[in-house]
């Protein structure tokens, strides 16, 4: 590894806030540019140097000084781009606590902003005029946020910049509350301070081997950890320019994340292992023909099970580009310890260990060459880096684990935040563990199950119900909320939400009782219908599978609490008490009235709909959207009613920006990303569509 300090100044390394280290680069390194915001139409939007970051953070500061006192929660509500970026400064520069939430879309329900507002006990919120404007009515509807005082940053004159009150800070100052994505009925702001940060950026400044001759490539979401502080605040750290996209812009069109780093020769770029999969399956091979992948010499991937297969189908699909398969850069982390927890070596190809499935269901780790059945791939994460330790710890004893046994994982780490804001018994509970048998902590406990071997950690499962689909994060008893009032036939608080994996991917199943005077003449299909249209509304998720039990029949623990990882494996068992029951099947769908047979895949099904074009009638555009309905939600195309919301069919935001992108890219328009939220069914999209599209070929003949 290259010398860390030949690249980072003793008077740069002693920065104890990141409001040291912005205004010693705006200093030193002024005129050069640190973040590109490619818009949704694959041209660059705009740069911001080190110097011009710093003016706007100032200015934004000394307006925030003026209006809240230090130490104040501030809601930042953008969509990703470079306003997100300078207010989240601003917030630092004022001594403010950012708190970095996803803009709700129109006619879309608000309750998780809602109660982040409230339990972060903000009082002012940061966005852009425009989004003020968007947000308008939800603000006057609803007493938290409008108690709120808005203010538009892109309104804030760069004059004022001379006005800021620089504040005394330290490390331990609190920077942002990290809210755990999916967090409505109990919400978790993750408590992340300043040398939180500094370390966790250094430890990935170390792992990743950055210096300022990286060029990185981001599009993940910046509300999140791996968005902001490994897309956003590494390349700030360790001085290296990044092109940001936002995730939308990845989501409708694959494509352009690769052409960026192609485009831009980047050497640094990555996500979940969702895109990587996506990548594979939509993008053709005449636009793998155009790709120059040869300067990708980190591929990171983390925020879900990393899935040996997808790692080899990528590196093969495209080793034609220049991708080396010892990009790839497997890594594990989490928010409440800062980012990341642990990582490998660079130059080497990511350890992947063959293992006996029934062996590790008993937390045992037996290696074998035989395939088959009983065999399971996992693929290692790194090890720890730094100054930190990973421990292996029983969860029930507390007592240390031997090597290749798996037990939870635990971490102590400067990384590691101080706990969850204002939740002293749950902070207590996950970040002030102990191992019992050498008394050896605080540890922060991941709810994670794992195993070391030779130092190289491997991530198995988890302990805690937390369900992951496509790098998202979302709580279970959410869920539950959600489907238990879906549908008066539900029992309430006697519903269970669990993963299970199908074909290598995580899939969301629900198990609920039904109410004792329903069970006679139970009506499947309307409940089932209800629970996907309610999960799909709130959580922008698609339902696998629903189970309907009888009453009082839903595993539960002696204090009545629901037994979540015994209904998954009564589920997956067959063994629980079902009175009715939905899953996806493909192969049992009726295509019903639709001319044309739906391919296997994207690229197949693009091929045979591009008759769809800017005059198109609403007619054809509504055939369309039920096959690509019947196609990407597994709905039988005789069921879909065109007057019916999305949400009924289980819609999620993934399908909808996707579809969004191939509508624009077929019928020449510019196209919002909240299109489907704007125009919620079949017929009022198609409707909308065929409006703009009249309208722009007038606008031609006029001129």
């Amino acid at each position: 590894m290259e010398n860390f300090l030949e690249y980072f100044p003793n008077s740069l390394a002693k920065c104890s806030t990141l409001v040291e280290l912005l205004r010693y680069r705006s200093l030193h390194q002024t005129e050069q540019a640190v973040y590109t915001f490619f818009q949704d139409k694959d041209t660059e939007a705009e740069r911001l140097t080190y110097e011009e970051l710093d003016q706007k953070a100032r200015a934004i500061a000394a307006s925030i000084q003026s209006i809240v006192a230090k130490g104040s929660r501030a809601m930042l509500v953008y969509p990703p781009g470079l306003d997100y970026i300078a207010a989240f400064f601003g917030c630092l520069y004022a001594s403010v606590v950012a708190v970095p939430a996803y803009p709700p879309k129109r006619h879309q329900n608000i309750s998780r902003l809602q109660t982040i507002v409230a339990d972060a006990q903000a009082t002012i919120a940061l966005t852009t005029t425009a989004e003020l404007g968007k947000m308008e009515s939800q603000i006057a509807q609803n007493p938290e946020l409008a108690a709120l005082q808005w203010l538009p940053s892109d309104r804030i004159a760069s004059n004022l910049a001379s006005h800021w009150q620089e504040p005394i800070l330290s490390g331990s100052n609190l920077a942002f509350l990290q809210y755990t994505s999916g967090s409505t009925g109990t919400p978790k702001g993750v408590m992340v301070s300043h040398e939180n940060l500094l370390h966790n950026l250094k430890l990935i400044q170390q792992c990743f081997e950055h210096t300022p001759n990286s060029r990185g490539v981001i599009w993940l979401p910046p509300y999140h950890d791996m968005g902001l502080i490994g897309g956003i605040l590494q390349p700030l750290y360790a001085g290296f320019p990044v092109m940001l996209m936002s995730p939308v812009a990845f989501l409708q069109k694959p494509l352009r994340w690769l052409e960026a780093i192609s485009r831009y020769q980047a050497t640094t770029s990555g996500g979940p292992n969702f895109a990587y999969d996506l990548a594979c399956g939509q993008i053709t091979p005449e636009q793998r023909a155009t790709l120059d992948l040869s300067s990708w010499d980190l591929a990171f991937t983390g925020a879900e099970p990393i899935r040996a297969e997808t790692l080899e189908r990528f590196a093969r699909t495209f080793a034609d580009c220049g991708f080396r398969r010892e990009a790839f850069y497997p890594c594990y982390g989490m928010a409440e310890a800062t980012l990341i927890i642990s990582g490998g070596l660079k130059a080497e190809l990511p350890r992947i260990y063959q293992v006996e499935k029934t062996e590790l269901e008993q937390n045992r780790v037996v290696v074998t060459d035989v395939e088959g059945d009983n065999c399971q791939v996992i693929v290692g994460c790194g090890r720890s880096w730094l100054d930190q330790k990973i421990a292996i710890a029983n969860p029930e004893s507390l007592t240390q684990c031997s090597e290749g046994e798996v037990g939870e994982i635990w971490v102590s780490s400067p990384s590691v935040a101080s706990g969850y804001w204002q939740q002293p018994q749950k902070t207590e509970e996950t970040f002030r563990a102990y191992l019992a048998d050498i008394d050896t902590g605080p540890f922060l406990r991941t709810g994670d199950l794992g195993f070391l071997q030779s130092g190289e950690l491997f991530v198995t499962g988890r302990l805690k119900d937390l369900i992951i689909i496509r790098g998202r994060n979302h709580y279970p008893q959410d869920i539950e909320q959600t489907v238990t009032q879906s549908h008066p036939a539900l029992r309430l608080s006697c519903g269970a939400a669990f993963s299970v994996e199908v074909d290598g991917i995580e899939q969301l199943a629900i198990a609920c009782e039904v109410e004792r005077n329903y069970l006679r003449q139970l009506d499947v299909k309307s409940v089932v219908a209800a629970i996907r249209q309610a999960v799909s509304a709130d959580h922008e998720i698609q339902v696998y599978a629903v189970v309907l039990l009888k009453t009082a029949s839903i595993p539960k623990t002696s204090s009545g609490k629901i037994k979540r990882h015994a209904c998954q494996v009564g589920f997956l068992a067959g063994s629980l008490d079902v009175v009715g029951h939905w899953t996806i099947n493909p192969q049992e769908i009726d295509i019903g009235q639709l001319s044309d047979q739906l391919p296997n895949d994207k690229n197949s099904f693009a091929t045979s709909h591009q008759t769809l074009t800017p005059t198109s009638t609403p007619e054809e555009i509504e055939n369309w959207l039920i096959s690509y309905l019947v196609l990407y939600l597994k709905v039988p195309g005789n069921e879909i009613n065109i007057s019916e919301p999305f949400a009924k069919y289980g819609m999620d935001s993934s399908v909808a920006v996707s579809a969004t992108g191939e509508l624009a890219q077929y019928l020449g328009l510019e196209l919002e990303p909240t299109l489907f939220w704007e125009y919620p069914s079949i017929k009022a999209v198609a409707q909308y569509l065929a409006e703009e599209c009249n309208h722009l070929q007038l606008q031609g003949v006029d001129a």
